[in-house]
């Protein structure tokens, strides 16, 4: 067996293991990066990438039907599902060499296309080679939970692994579970030619607000999506061509395709942790603030950390290991400046405390500023008037915000920012943001939030008078 020696081992080459391995290198450290499967991990091949383009596949389509408005004559779009997946695959392709082995290799990383497994606390063999690292970093993220559902075994069924390889258009497809993936490929799936039923065993979008939440499936139903809720499977069977999904309540669903979207696994099987000793819980590995494991030398990041699921989450948290790992450096993480997003249209975006959440910590010191999308001007002139941001404040400082609407998933960014920074509420009204934006947004819950203590406060109007009467 080949032996290496390197100051850094990276085991995934997910978007948390190529921003460490990149940044590392570049920044003069011996890297090696372990990949078993696909360069660019769940998230380019199976995930973020090809669902967004799927849904703007579908979006060119619902607006080809939905034009009359704008005073141009509706037609019915000629949908080809197989070509739409073309355009995913396309996209993927474009992206890829972001991504490979040969630009990984270019920097200097050495790239190994095997499975990492531990054989000691300090070593990993991958394939043919063993290698020793002073530093090793976890990111192998998760893949699609699929739940013993009696009958599943005998059915075929999608994941998010699978479902953008498929080119034969599901006819009415089933999706069990309820979540941002459901439901973003219910939106998608319908608006391309499918009836689609989502059976979800609890609330759909349950992470997020209610009310927002209810914004975006009154919506998803308007299109013609059966949401079922409170809808436990219990029960898959198929006849001929027809799967059927039984529910704890007695309910029955029937559709022509089923897909699973009921949550994610951490990727550990395949590392061997125990050789490491390097404590696991059912969420993934355990890992400090700091990102360490119960193995001083590794660090987890990403999904598979057993946190925020994101992949912008696996980016921030390779910028802290950079810091740690490489400069020595103090670096903890914190969550509540996380912003994520559902990109259903309208989109749904959080970041911070919900307002359930905030009322529960700070009572009625909490004020909670809301602005309407039907008072923004650009939002008219585009007729994307449904929606709602929402802004949690305390003693000034914005704790949390939850939008709902066009480029909620961009608007929140703002609002990770101020939170991330301690900002307070009168720093965003000093924002100037061209009109007209959907971006005005944003500056419009700073001015709901002033506008009582401006215009409803006596002793300002009493200093105004006086001021003016003074005046020459």
């Amino acid at each position: 067996m080949k032996t290496l020696k390197t100051d850094l081992l990276v085991i995934g080459a997910g978007s948390g293991g190529l921003s460490v391995a990149a940044g590392a290198v570049q920044m003069g450290a011996k890297v090696v990066l372990l990949e078993g499967h696909k360069m660019g991990g769940d998230c380019l091949n199976f995930g973020c990438v090809p669902s967004k383009a799927l849904l703007a596949s579908s979006k060119a389509a619902y607006h080809q039907s939905h034009t009359e408005a704008f005073g141009i004559a509706n037609v019915v779009p000629k949908i080809d599902y197989g070509a739409a997946k073309e355009h995913v695959a396309d996209v993927i392709a474009q992206i890829e060499p972001v991504d490979s082995q040969e630009r990984f290799e270019d920097l200097g990383v050495h790239v190994i296309r095997e499975y990492g497994r531990f054989i000691s606390k300090t070593e990993v063999e991958a394939g043919d080679t063993a290698i020793t690292a002073r530093r090793i970093v976890i990111a192998t993220g998760s893949s699609p939970f699929v739940p013993p559902i009696p009958g599943l075994e005998n059915v075929p069924y999608e994941t998010n692994e699978t479902l953008f390889e498929l080119r034969e258009h599901p006819k009415h497809l089933l999706i069990i579970g309820g979540g941002p993936i459901g439901m973003e490929m219910a939106q998608a799936h319908r608006r391309l030619g499918s009836e689609v039923t989502v059976i979800e065993g609890a609330t759909a979008l349950g992470n997020d607000d209610p009310e927002l939440t209810a914004i975006v499936l009154e919506k998803l139903r308007g299109e013609g999506i059966e949401i079922a809720e409170n809808a436990l499977a219990t029960n898959i069977s198929k006849s001929g061509e027809t799967i059927t999904v039984e529910a704890k309540d007695g309910r029955r669903f029937q559709g022509t395709h089923l897909l699973m979207a009921v949550g994610r696994k951490p990727n550990i099987d395949k590392l061997n942790l125990d050789a490491a000793g390097i404590e696991t819980n059912k969420r993934g590995i355990v890992a400090n603030d700091q990102l360490k494991t119960s193995n001083k030398r590794v660090y987890a990041i990403g999904d598979v950390a057993g946190g925020l699921q994101f992949t912008h989450v696996a980016g921030y948290h390779a910028g802290l290991i950079i810091r740690s790992a490489l400069l020595g450096l103090p670096a903890k993480q914190r969550t509540g400046h996380i912003p994520w997003a559902t990109y259903t249209d309208p989109e749904l975006a959080q970041v911070g405390l919900k307002e359930t959440d905030a009322r529960a910590l700070y009572g009625d010191r909490l004020e909670v500023a809301r602005f309407e999308y039907h008072h923004n001007d650009r939002a008219i002139t585009e007729r994307k008037t449904t929606g709602l941001i929402k802004v949690m404040v305390y003693k000034g400082k914005p704790v949390g915000a939850s939008i709902v609407g066009a480029q909620a998933g961009e608007l929140i960014s703002l609002w990770s920012m101020v939170i991330a920074n301690g900002l307070k509420m009168k720093h965003v009204a000093a924002m100037v943001a061209p009109y007209p934006t959907i971006g005005e947004i944003n500056k419009r819950a700073t001015g709901v939030y002033f506008s009582p203590k401006l215009f409803e406060n006596p002793t300002l109007k009493r200093a105004v008078r006086f001021v003016q009467n003074w005046l020459p």
